[in-house]
């Protein structure tokens, strides 16, 4: 699984060829989430809410470069590095 940003122990990918809709995956410890692109819903598994906040605020700062990923994600191609939340 690429990863595609790292801060304050989140780690942040994508897997290749994913199932929509378009997500990423943030872990941290043993917490694992997939979480939707353009909504923030929590598809699958959970974080701490601290954590979850800051995967959020990470995320809409990153939309747009999150769904350029995924695209490239859906082509096998290799993804961008996205700058952590600072």
């Amino acid at each position: 699984m690429p990863e595609i940003s790292r801060f304050l122990g989140i780690i942040i990918a994508m897997y290749y060829n994913d199932h929509t809709p378009s997500h990423f995956h943030a872990k941290y410890g043993d917490y694992e989430a997939v979480i939707a692109i353009g909504t923030g819903e929590v598809i699958e598994g959970r974080l701490p809410p601290r954590v979850l906040g800051l995967v959020q605020e990470w995320r809409e700062y990153h939309k747009g470069e999150l769904n350029e990923d995924w695209i490239l994600a859906r082509e096998r191609k290799a993804l961008q590095q996205i700058k952590p939340l600072e």
